[in-house]
C-alpha cells in the first residue's frame, strides 16, 4: 500500500517561490558555505535545479557581485549565447532597471559568418555582440566554444573586461574546461560551476538573483 502523499497548499507564483525557498534554507542550515547576496544567488541556482551539489561547484570572481549589480544598475545589455537564456531572464525584471537582453544566434549575420569561418554560431555571436552591442553582462550556459573565444578576445585585448561572465556552458567536450579557463582569470569578474554542469536556465537564474536584488534596492517588485 502507497504512502499517503502530502501536498504543499500553495497556488500563486511568487508563494510557490518563496515556500521553495524556505525549503532550500531549511535544508541548508547556518552557517552555509555562502552569504548575504552569494548565497541568494547560490539558492536560486538550487531552486532551478533541485541539485544541492552546485553548493560546492559555484565559484565567485571577488568582485563579481558588487560589479554585476552596478551594471544591472545603470541599465546594462546582457547578451546571452542562447535563446532559451534570454528568454529565462524575463522582461518585468529587466524593464523596470533599463536593461536589454538579446541574443544574436539566429541573427542572419551570425549564421553567415560562422559558415564562412566553419566556426559555431555561438562564437560568431560572442564576437559580434563585442563589436556592436558591448555588452556589460555576458550570460554562457551553452556554449564552450563562447566562452573560450571571450578569454582570447580579453587577452588580446580585442574586448573590454566584461561587468560580468556568467560562465556556465553545461556538457563534456570542453565545458569543464572552458569553466576553467574562465576562473583562472585575475581580471574577468564571473560566477561559474566546476566541471560538466550547467546550461541556459542556470546561467539565466544568476542574473535574475541579481536583478531582483537591484529591485528590491529600488522599491520594485517583479512578482507577476
Amino acid at each position: 500500500m502507497s504512502a499517503k502523499v502530502e501536498l504543499i497548499a500553495v497556488r500563486k507564483p511568487g508563494d510557490i517561490e518563496r515556500k521553495s525557498f524556505e525549503i532550500i534554507d531549511s535544508e541548508v542550515p547556518e552557517p552555509r558555505k555562502f552569504d548575504g547576496l552569494h548565497w541568494q544567488i547560490v539558492r536560486r541556482m538550487i531552486h532551478t535545479t533541485a541539485d544541492f551539489e552546485l553548493i560546492d561547484l559555484v565559484r565567485f570572481h571577488p568582485s563579481a557581485v558588487e560589479s554585476g549589480l552596478n551594471a544591472l544598475r545603470t541599465g546594462c545589455t546582457v547578451v546571452t549565447d542562447t535563446e532559451m537564456a534570454r528568454c529565462g531572464i524575463p522582461l518585468r525584471r529587466m524593464n523596470p532597471l533599463g536593461c536589454e537582453v538579446r541574443c544574436l544566434m539566429n541573427d542572419p549575420q551570425v549564421i553567415a559568418a560562422a559558415k564562412a569561418g566553419n566556426t559555431t554560431r555561438a562564437y560568431a555571436a560572442l564576437e559580434m555582440a563585442s563589436s556592436s552591442l558591448k555588452p556589460a553582462v555576458h550570460v554562457i550556459g551553452n556554449a564552450p566554444t563562447a566562452l573560450l573565444r571571450l578569454v582570447e578576445m580579453v587577452n588580446d585585448g580585442s574586448m573590454d573586461v566584461p561587468a560580468l561572465v556568467v560562465g556556465m556552458p553545461v556538457g563534456f567536450v570542453n565545458a569543464a574546461e572552458s569553466k576553467a579557463l574562465l576562473m583562472e582569470h585575475a581580471e574577468i569578474p564571473y560566477i561559474s560551476i566546476e566541471g560538466r554542469k550547467g546550461g541556459s536556465a542556470l546561467a539565466a537564474c544568476v542574473v535574475n538573483a541579481l536583478a531582483e536584488a537591484v529591485l528590491a534596492e529600488k522599491g520594485l517588485s517583479s512578482e507577476l
